[in-house]
């Protein structure tokens, strides 16, 4: 197991694992304390209250981050006719339909986001193997399913990101990058808070936001103050 550098494990010494911070106080901690030399991604991490082995208790999502996410998002679309016009007008990085099928299934997953039409469905699940383990299979939960592929696009480009539980019940979101104003990132990192505790299975008992720590690429976890009442 590597050992963290002489810089995390500073940062580490001067955090409170005692505290609850609040948004503000994290965003300040992490503002203060750059760890590396690039711009570092700034993140929420959710532990989830919900049994990963029942279907009905997945927690899955987008949300639109009001301040973007600091990144070139690379959007693909598989669509064509007039769909496969607007998602080029739109902005996608590529658009094809069986060629980029083809494309992908020979390995290719130089991309953030697909997007497909539901008559694109039909070849796109083929690439179950491929994309279902990168998390990159379109869905009509989280938008990517769409009729509207121009819409799709530019919500995707503008900052709307993918949320998906892994199979221990957690759920990372990037919510910017450290350069952002302070207030940019307790803005976005609210956002995601907010739709993921919207996102709560019905099926789901007890607490369901049982942790949530805030950290950049590099830095210590900071616990948030994120209260959620158990239901019974």
């Amino acid at each position: 197991m590597a050992q963290h550098g002489k810089k995390y494990r500073a940062a580490a010494a001067e955090t409170d694992r005692s505290k609850n911070y609040t948004l503000e106080e994290a965003v300040q901690f992490i503002k203060a304390h750059p760890l590396a030399k690039f711009d570092e991604t700034v993140e929420l991490a959710f532990r989830l209250g919900v049994d990963p082995a029942k279907s009905d208790q997945a927690v899955r999502g987008t949300v639109a981050l009001p301040h973007g996410t600091g990144k070139k998002v690379r959007v693909i679309v598989f669509a064509d006719g007039a769909a496969a016009d607007a998602a080029r007008a739109a902005g996608a990085d590529e658009v094809g339909f069986l060629d980029l099928v083809n494309k992908v299934q020979g390995g290719w997953t130089e991309f953030d986001i697909a997007i497909a039409t539901p008559d694109a469905m039909k070849e796109v699940r083929k690439l179950g193997k491929v994309l279902g383990p990168r998390g990159l299979m379109p869905n009509p939960k989280t938008g990517t399913v769409a009729t509207d592929t121009a819409a799709a696009v530019k919500s995707f480009k503008a900052g709307r990101v993918e949320y998906r539980m892994d199979r221990n019940g957690n759920v990372m979101v990037p919510i910017g990058k450290r350069s952002f104003e302070p207030r940019a990132l307790v803005e976005n990192a609210q956002a995601v808070i907010d739709a993921v505790r919207a996102a709560r299975p019905a099926t789901a008992k007890g607490v369901y936001l049982k942790r949530c720590t805030m950290s950049s690429t590099m830095g210590p976890g900071l616990r948030l103050t994120v209260r959620d009442a158990a239901t019974e």
